[in-house]
């Protein structure tokens, strides 16, 4: 089972780093999570250069792919080249994106009637896209889920972890990387926001 982390130049580190290294815990059962690129080397809004570990056309192949956000997101959106890579198919894929990379799912005409998350300063550009946006962290109909807020991005890790490998692997991984006395309260936030996210509109 392997996970695309999609990660263009401008990334957001939060929002890759966190999804691919919670999800790359449990790379010994079999789940493996790995930064996709469209370049060799990319760099973060905060000047981080990354090797990527995939290119682009990782993406196919993919069972998961979570598309990271970042500074550039409306270039990448308005990029047909770029977007001509995502050949995404969310009736064999799980497909997220995290805070602006609804721009993206959007562009691919992926969010079509459905409400989206994102962050504070995308809602306005991610409305203009003509989605409607929800005030909450998570959201998930069928394959596709958007999680809104850099830390969220572990909404979106434990949404991959529970339909991948299930509940026990949530608790363990999110109860581990928990700030210590926290495990207990950490671990169901974590369920409860993916839950809630999934029967929101039922």
């Amino acid at each position: 089972m392997q996970v695309a982390v999609v990660t263009f130049d401008g990334f957001n580190e939060l929002d890759s780093f966190i999804a691919s290294a919670l999800i790359n815990r449990c790379r010994t059962d079999g789940l493996e999570a790995f930064i996709t690129t469209p370049a060799p080397v990319v760099t973060s809004m905060n000047g981080v250069e990354v090797t990527g570990q995939r290119p682009m056309d990782f993406v196919v192949e993919a069972d998961v792919v979570l598309i990271g956000s970042g500074v550039n997101a409306r270039e990448v959106a308005a990029d047909d080249r770029l977007i001509s890579t995502l050949r995404l198919d969310p009736s064999r894929q799980l497909i997220g994106s995290q805070c602006s990379g609804a721009l993206v799912l959007a562009r691919l005409g992926l969010l079509e009637g459905m409400p989206a998350c994102t962050d504070v300063k995308s809602r306005p550009f991610v409305e203009a896209a003509g989605v409607t946006v929800l005030d909450t962290a998570f959201h998930v109909e069928g394959n596709i889920a958007t999680a809104g807020g850099c830390l969220a991005s572990q909404y979106l890790a434990t949404w991959v972890l529970d339909r991948m490998l299930g509940e026990d692997a949530v608790r363990e991984v999110i109860g581990y990387v928990a700030p210590v006395g926290e495990s207990r309260e950490t671990v169901e936030r974590a369920m409860r926001a993916v839950h809630d996210g999934e029967i929101a509109l039922r």
